[in-house]
This record gives structure tokens, sequence and C-alpha cells, in this order.
């Protein structure tokens, strides 16, 4: 007859708490990226396209341009899922799919889309070739450096934690974003994400994504944060300085937040970046509840961070 002893029975409970524990660990910055993120997106929407307010929002709002109720949010987070669902599905990074997923969120809300993100999916929906489409499209805009492709990109931080973060950000850039600045910058955003998921401190993340960054302007950019005021423009590279600014230089989710969508102009991008920093560094316990509370669908994003988790286990 076999005897369990004493030693056995502690180390089996012993792992099964660590189990329970690092699956915790990481849906608790997992949905703190994708809710962080969401929340980002809603909070400014109000504020999009305006100058930042004299006294600062910090609570979701009517949007006036939109004519949506507080709380409901854009393309940011519609990218976002898409992403996140195709990761889920195909248990990685497929081109292909990915982009059957940005189509079909691009055709269940088309009036919310941004110049590039849109000419492409029309090219696509028009019947051509998906991997023709981001190139035709920047030679048809005369460029591609808007910040569609930054916004969209965490769930591939949540998911990848070795050098196929930069690689899958900038295959998911580059289906619509033909620019290589904004591939450069969606890798940077999702390399901060995937280290502060995995609990790397904010510092530590930061000179990571920038040892790995290759792109020389936005290596210039980034490297100095502090020394450019932070503007909420639809370029890329100055979405994702703001974004970036406003993170490192705030110490609490809520904060950022305010921070980021109070700057106006694209707040909605801004906040979006800003909340998957701030969400996937603090965890989703940070998150004000009474903006959980007031976001539309949140019950769809935690669920597609948990799918995310799951591939993650794998």
């Amino acid at each position: 007859m076999h005897t369990i002893t004493f030693v056995q029975v502690i180390s089996y409970f012993g792992n099964v708490i660590y189990f329970f524990g690092e699956v915790y660990i990481q849906l608790f910055h997992a949905a703190g990226t994708l809710v962080g993120l969401a929340i980002g997106d809603a909070f400014g929407a109000p504020l999009e396209g305006m100058p930042g307010p004299l006294e600062k929002v910090r609570d979701m709002e009517y949007s006036y341009q939109r004519g949506r109720k507080p709380g409901v949010v854009t393309d940011d987070t519609g990218q976002a899922l898409a992403v996140a669902r195709s990761l889920t599905r195909c248990r990685g990074f497929s081109p292909e799919d990915m982009m059957v997923e940005l189509v079909a969120a691009y055709c269940s809300d088309p009036e919310v889309y941004g110049p590039t993100s849109r000419r492409v999916f029309d090219l696509v929906l028009l019947g051509m070739n998906p991997r023709e489409a981001a190139r035709a499209a920047h030679e048809m805009n005369g460029n591609s450096r808007s910040n569609g492709s930054v916004m969209r990109g965490a769930p591939i931080g949540v998911l990848y934690a070795g050098p196929m973060v930069e690689e899958c950000s900038r295959g998911c850039s580059r289906l619509t974003h033909y620019d290589p600045v904004a591939g450069a910058c969606s890798a940077f955003v999702n390399r901060m994400v995937s280290d502060l998921c995995r609990e790397k401190g904010k510092e530590q993340a930061y000179l990571r994504a920038l040892s790995r960054c290759r792109d020389r302007e936005v290596c210039e950019m980034l490297a100095r944060f502090g020394h450019y005021e932070p503007v909420p423009g639809l370029d890329c590279l100055l979405a994702t300085h703001a974004a970036l600014t406003v993170f490192m230089e705030n110490e609490t989710f809520e904060e950022t937040l305010v921070s980021a969508v109070n700057l106006g102009g694209d707040a909605d991008t801004v906040g979006a970046i800003a909340g998957s920093l701030a969400g996937s560094h603090y965890g989703i316990g940070a998150i004000p509840r009474r903006w959980l509370e007031g976001l539309h669908g949140l019950s769809r994003v935690t669920s597609a961070s948990w799918n995310l988790c799951n591939v993650v286990r794998e």
C-alpha cells in the first residue's frame, strides 16, 4: 500500500496554490490591459478633436460629437478585441485570420474609423488582395503614419513574451499601416505591455522596449520623452509619445488616464494606449469602480482577457 507522507500533501497543495496564484496574476494584468484600453478609449471619445479642457474631466461623459452615451467605446477597442479574438482562435498571429477579424469589426461600426484603416478595409471589401491593400492605401492617402495600429496591438503583448512581441507587432501593424514607423511604435508599446504584464517594473519595461527599438526616429523621441511636450496627434509617434509620457509621469491608473484624455486632440487613442500601459502595470484592481461600472460591454472585454490567458498557459 502506498503511503502518502505529510510532505507530499503539503507539496501537492503548495503546487495547487502556486498554479491558481499564477492564473490570478496573469488574469489580473491581462484584464487590466484590455479593460484599461477600453476605458481610455471610452473616456477620451467625447474629447476627441477638441483642445484640452480648462477644467479637468474626471468621468466619462456623453459624446456630443458622436451622439453616444457615456462609456461607449470606439474602433480603438473594437480593433483590439478583433486582434485578441484572432490571437486566441489561432493560438498566435495569423495575418490572414486577423485581417478577417479586423474587417468584420470595421463593418460593425465603420463611422468611427480613421482614414488609414478605413481605406484599407474598403479596398479589401472591394476585392483587393489583403496583402496589397496597405501599400495601396498608403499611396492613395499619401502616408500611413497614423496611430490605428498602435492603439489595437496590446493583446500581442499579453500573449507573447519573447522576440515574437516585436515580430507580430510589426506584422499586425503592416496589415493596415505601410509606414514602418507605425510598426515600430506598436512594437515599443507592446513590448512594455508584455513586460508589465509579467510584473516587470515600469522603468525596467521602458528601458527594455527602448533597447529593442530599431527605428532611429522612434528611439530618439522616446529616449528623451521628458524633453518634449506631449502632443495628442493622429501621428503614430506623437500619440505613442503622449501616452508614454503620461504613463511614466503619473503614479496611479486614474491619474494616468485623466492626464491622457485631458490632452484633448486624439484623446480616445492616446487614452487607449495609456490605458493599456497603465492597466498592464497596475492591474484591473486599480481601475476605479465607477469607470468599470460605466463601461459598456465590460464582460466582453474581460472574456477576451480570460481567453488570451488560456492561450498563454498552453
